[in-house]
């Protein structure tokens, strides 16, 4: 497979899931209080958007790199 071709399906995929989760959550544990054998934490949710823009673009080059590689061949 050309890398033309394994760069556009990939560039397909990555478009698909970010328009299917449109962002990225993630939890960091931040310790609040912390006296010897006492320790108390809190979970916190982060979450770092993805425009709907971010997938549509990624999806077109994915298939813009596809056309030019079939087109090559």
């Amino acid at each position: 497979m050309k890398p033309a071709t394994s760069l556009g399906l990939a560039l397909i995929v990555l478009g698909i899931v970010a328009f299917v989760y449109q962002g990225i959550t993630y939890t960091t544990r931040e310790k609040v209080i912390d006296l010897g054998p006492l320790q108390a934490t809190v979970d916190t949710k982060e979450t770092i958007p993805l425009p709907p823009i971010v997938g549509g673009l990624a999806l077109a080059s994915g298939i813009a790199l596809l056309v030019m590689g079939a087109r090559r061949a």
